[in-house]
């Protein structure tokens, strides 16, 4: 009797265990996408934001985030009617120049922000050993322990593990974010306020580099920029082919969306009101994300800065795991070739690209160089993403009688006036900092 009793019980756990990884199979490649949009650099201009300004931007993310999942889903959508990822599209349909011109440009910007994460990364960790040793344990064991860690679980070749991987870090670093927000929160009429469209005017606003009248419009466009960016698109439509999801899964392509976007808001919002709650309170300015450890312990202990720190280092990591695949994945999307990341050429490239993450500590300086070139290409490459999809997707011959419709258009036309306006912007304020 005891014996089948404890079958039974057996059986009752790994069903249940089946359902949960079922269904945690469900959403795998929105907390993919949402790995890859909170790293350090969203997680900068967030914290930015709620310092400078409070939560009067929090509209920002709200915009930032629909249009995202409109992007998202669009993308998404093309590719279960047709089978073809993004750059396969753009190459056969458009001009082979065009899906060129998307591996560059996101290449550059990979470049960038691997070497900018694990810098700020090494940078966090380094400040955070002092408190255990003296003089702290130097960054490039930290850089180096990291690069090593995202690279094992690249090594293992399969996007599902990938994604498996991602979803443990960005549980972490969801988990360290919402508590600060509870921790820091500022006061609930502040948030609703946030939600109104307005441009904060702060005498003397002359934003964190010293352009005059640059300030929030900046901030604003570092905002869009890393939530609705262009590589999250792209990567949306390897992901849908690579789960084998068709025209029949519509509805989970648009709930995956759906969760990674909302996720995405809550953990921007809880950065931004975190920062809000405390630094705008006393007056501080950020200009990086690394300042926000040692301002908060004062303001609000040494536990809310610690929890923050774990945050910061999750993002960093969940953001690099998708930064390493990026030049692999888009090749053989522009070729057709089946995505088997156990190829020796694609392990050699991306220990490249990984090694990249060791520049800013070996050197003890900033990337700087690349890091403009990487955000220009960023800045011009949002309005192309729009204007690519919005072809495709509107061609009969392609979609199969499920072409747009003029809601669809419509909506397509405010996200790319709105890109142009954030990329007028952006480069702006690139133009004026250099």
């Amino acid at each position: 009797m005891m014996s089948e009793t404890v079958e039974k019980g057996s059986a009752t756990e790994t069903s249940f265990g089946q359902k949960f990884a079922k269904g945690l199979a469900l959403f795998l490649p929105g907390i993919f996408l949402l790995g890859f949009n909170i790293g350090t650099g969203s997680v900068t201009a967030m914290a930015k934001a709620g310092a400078d300004y409070g939560m009067s931007l929090l509209w920002t993310i709200v915009a930032s985030c629909l249009c995202t999942f409109f992007m998202v889903n669009q993308y998404g959508r093309y590719t279960l009617i047709t089978g073809e990822t993004a750059l396969e599209a753009f190459r056969k349909h458009i001009h082979p120049g065009v899906g060129i011109f998307f591996i560059a440009a996101l290449t550059a910007g990979v470049c960038g922000s691997v070497m900018g994460v694990m810098g700020i990364v090494a940078e966090i960790c380094h400040e955070w050993s002092k408190s255990l040793i003296e003089g702290g344990i130097s960054p490039i064991y930290f850089a180096s322990f990291f690069v090593t860690l995202v690279y094992f679980i690249f090594w293992n070749g399969r996007t599902q593990f990938f994604e498996r991987s991602l979803a443990v870090i960005v549980a972490i670093m969801a988990a360290c974010f919402l508590i600060n927000f509870i921790l820091m929160m500022p006061q609930p009429i502040e948030i609703i306020k946030g939600l109104i469209p307005s441009i904060p005017q702060v005498s003397g606003d002359s934003g964190s580099s010293g352009t005059s009248g640059s300030g929030a419009y900046l901030v604003i466009a570092s905002m869009v920029g890393t939530t609705v960016f262009s590589g999250l698109f792209i990567i949306r439509t390897t992901l849908v082919k690579e789960a084998g999801w068709t025209l029949e899964d519509y509805k989970k392509q648009r709930n995956d969306a759906a969760f990674s976007v909302t996720l995405m808001f809550i953990i921007s919002a809880a950065i931004m009101a975190a920062a809000a709650g405390t630094l705008h309170v006393e007056g501080l300015e950020l200009s990086k994300a690394s300042q926000m450890i040692w301002l908060l312990e004062p303001l609000a202990g040494p536990m809310a800065a610690s929890i923050f720190a774990f945050g910061l280092i999750a993002a960093g990591v969940s953001s690099q795991i998708p930064n390493v695949l990026m030049l692999p994945w888009l090749l053989c999307d522009y070729t057709g070739a089946g995505r088997n990341m156990t190829l020796v050429r694609y392990r050699i490239l991306v220990l490249l690209i990984s090694l990249l993450g060791l520049v800013v500590p070996i050197f003890e300086a900033r990337p700087v160089v690349v890091m403009i070139v990487s955000q220009a290409f960023n800045a011009v490459i949002l309005p192309v993403t729009v204007a690519c999809i919005f072809y495709l997707s509107n061609r009969i011959d392609l979609m199969q009688g499920y072409k747009n419709g003029w809601v669809a258009n419509s909506i397509f036309g405010v996200i790319f006036l709105f890109s142009l306006f954030t990329s007028m912007v952006g480069i702006s304020g690139l133009w004026k900092m250099i």
